[in-house]
């Protein structure tokens, strides 16, 4: 009798136990479910987040208009035979020239170019977009 009291009291908690078993295998797919869904939530704010930030620099920089954001001389005046910097930043260009003829200036948010004029010399930038639209600045570098 002693063997069926041990087999008695086991049948009589099975039923408790794997009710047991049952409700932490749901909380634990809860759980799961929950921080995948949180990740997911987080990601989706994040990508709308990085959107918004892309629109404001695109704004910042002329939008889908084409603009010269800034041309200038990093020194100026300079004495003969030294160099200076011919810095520009243009937004939407796909064309870009600078006149006396500077080699090499792709349309950039960001560039320089060396320059060393022999007297004073009065720089032209001109941006064109895709669409033959043209925009101009000057630049006059004073050389002594």
């Amino acid at each position: 009798m002693s063997e069926e009291q041990p087999k008695g009291i086991i049948r009589r908690l099975l039923p408790f136990t794997s009710a047991a078993v049952v409700i932490a295998l749901l909380y634990v797919g809860y759980v799961f479910f929950s921080r995948h869904q949180a990740e997911k939530d987080a990601e989706q704010k994040l990508t709308e987040q990085q959107a918004a930030d892309v629109r404001k620099t695109a704004e910042a920089y002329g939008g889908n208009e084409l603009k010269i954001l800034t041309f200038y001389a990093t020194a100026g005046p300079i004495h003969r035979g030294e160099t200076t910097q011919l810095c520009y930043s243009v937004a939407n260009a796909q064309g870009l020239k600078i006149e006396p003829d500077v080699h090499d200036v792709p349309p950039s948010y960001s560039n320089c170019v060396k320059v060393a004029p022999t007297t004073d010399t009065t720089y032209v930038l001109t941006a064109t977009n895709a669409n033959g639209k043209s925009e101009t600045v000057e630049l006059t570098i004073p050389v002594r």
